[in-house]
């Protein structure tokens, strides 16, 4: 192979780097790349010759090209190996997240030239272990809305939004009526079953900026951020309109009924502070609603 860049003679073809299963390049101190092994160019879907004498950092993600360039230049400042996390472009534009270690190697007294070397990991498969493992933690597992913490992470935005921008803040604390009676006579398999249809309801009626969450049994709520009370109760109104319709499971026909309370808090209210008001009014609210819905 010929070396096309500066005085560095390419690996030896029929060594490790040809056939190691992990990505190997070569490149020069100011780094352009004079080598590649077969899985780097497999893993990039790009030949060899596309790749010589390209800028390695040309082929990062533009969004990480500022901490690639950094990570680089502290490689070449303390000649001393380094890990780094990143994503690359292959030929038709997918994006492939890698680890690098990279590494300085000095020149040696018959003339070869000081270089760096990198060792590239596609890590697709553990990024998305550790995606679903992070959508796991803060979902519920039946019906996919946001859990607890997730909810409380979203009204805390939202609360600093309103704080920030002055723009006020609602919450709807709902409760589905006899949802007890609905699992003791027809079982844990179709309670679930009806937990997942009003969740599914649920989300169909809301816009894009609130975020619905269970945050019980059968308690769920709705961050609204920047909303007026007047917001919150016409979706109210939508949510009696469309949720309370009977839920059919196989052969069962299943009637619902919820009830709904409303906090709300002005804009420029403390986070802190709102947080907590909200949570009391929408819950308050909320049993009255179904104090008022028995009798």
């Amino acid at each position: 192979m010929t070396n096309m860049v500066g005085t560095l003679p390419p690996a030896d073809r029929g060594s490790a780097f040809a056939n190691a299963p992990m990505g190997i390049v070569l490149a020069t101190p100011s780094g352009l790349l004079v080598d590649a092994n077969p899985a780097f160019t497999t893993m990039l879907d790009r030949s060899a010759e596309d790749l010589y004498g390209g800028s390695v950092l040309d082929l990062v993600h533009p969004d990480d090209r500022t901490a690639a360039q950094e990570a680089y230049g502290e490689l070449i400042s303390k000649h001393r190996t380094m890990r780094h996390e990143t994503r690359l472009l292959r030929a038709d534009g997918r994006v492939v997240p890698v680890q690098l270690t990279s590494s300085w190697v000095e020149g040696t007294p018959d003339g070869d030239p000081p270089h760096l070397v990198a060792v590239v990991e596609d890590i697709t498969e553990r990024k998305a272990l550790e995606a679903a493992l992070v959508h796991r933690s803060l979902h519920d597992p039946l019906t996919g809305l946001p859990n607890r913490i997730l909810f409380g992470d979203r009204l805390r935005h939202a609360l600093e939004r309103g704080h920030r921008e002055r723009t006020p803040t609602c919450l709807l604390g709902i409760d589905l009526d006899g949802f007890k009676e609905i699992n003791d006579r027809y079982g844990h398999p179709v309670g679930d079953a009806v937990l997942v249809g009003f969740a599914e309801r649920l989300t169909s009626v809301l816009r894009a900026s609130d975020t619905a969450a269970r945050v019980g049994g059968d308690e769920f709520s709705i961050v609204c951020e920047n909303s007026e009370r007047a917001d919150a109760e016409a979706l109210v109104d939508r949510l009696r309109h469309t949720l309370t319709e009977p839920l059919t499971v196989d052969t069962v026909t299943i009637p619902l009924g919820m009830s709904i309370g409303i906090g709300t808090v002005a804009g420029g209210t403390d986070p802190e502070l709102g947080y907590e008001l909200l949570i009391r009014a929408a819950d308050d609210a909320m049993y009255a609603d179904k104090g008022a819905r028995r009798h």
